[in-house]
């Protein structure tokens, strides 16, 4: 069902703020690369909250399994295969390298968005 919650929108948008205020000032080899995969995850299940009625849990199931879709086209290296390394932008959404990693941190963001969102954002909602 299509809606709008502006609440899930708000959160998006701040975490948006703060993926970028990581890609342009942080420089570390942990909250960048880790931390940065954790909240982009986040981001995408508050930006599909924000616009459609779906389950935590399947939402969060479905971030995880686009997260691990976006990491398996890293790992085919479909950035220099389609000839899109030139293209800033696009490189840095796509990504450009595979790492295990990743997938753990997009699995740690999918725990931490689907826990925060029924115990406190749908809990709240449920109680207005």
């Amino acid at each position: 069902m299509v809606t709008f919650n502006l609440k899930y929108f708000s959160i998006a948008i701040l975490l948006f703020l703060v993926e970028v205020f990581i890609g342009v000032f942080v420089k570390d080899s942990f909250i960048r690369p880790f931390g940065g995969d954790v909240l982009v995850v986040i981001l995408i299940y508050c930006l599909i909250k924000s616009f459609w009625k779906v389950p935590a849990a399947k939402t969060a199931l479905a971030v995880f399994c686009f997260a691990c879709c976006v990491e398996g086209l890293q790992y085919l290296k479909i950035v220099d295969r389609l000839g899109l390394r030139r293209d800033e932008l696009l490189a840095i959404l796509i990504g450009t390298s595979f790492a295990w990693e990743d997938i753990v941190a997009y699995a740690v963001g999918c725990v931490i968005a689907f826990w925060a969102d029924i115990k406190f954002i749908s809990a709240r909602m449920k109680h207005r």
